[in-house]
């Protein structure tokens, strides 16, 4: 899947359905630090590949991903 033809903002709202997912511990969130420090737009990427290889597709189309409600759509 080829994450580079994301804007910014689809990049950002990928990630925040991902991150719904997952259980928010130090540890899981550290896995993503570590693969991009200091970087907002490889840990964004970074989380949707992490979800990607977990359920197959973005989290907009699959997987409880698909169900997060976010308040800002755009």
């Amino acid at each position: 899947m080829d994450l580079s033809k994301l804007s910014l903002r689809e990049l950002q709202t990928e990630s925040a359905r991902a991150l719904t997912t997952i259980e928010a511990t130090n540890n899981n969130i550290w896995q993503f630090n570590k693969a991009a420090h200091h970087d907002s737009h490889k840990w964004y990427r970074t989380v949707i590949e992490w979800y990607v290889k977990e359920y197959g597709d973005l989290p907009s189309v699959t997987g409880p991903g698909q169900h997060v409600k976010l308040i800002l759509e755009k």
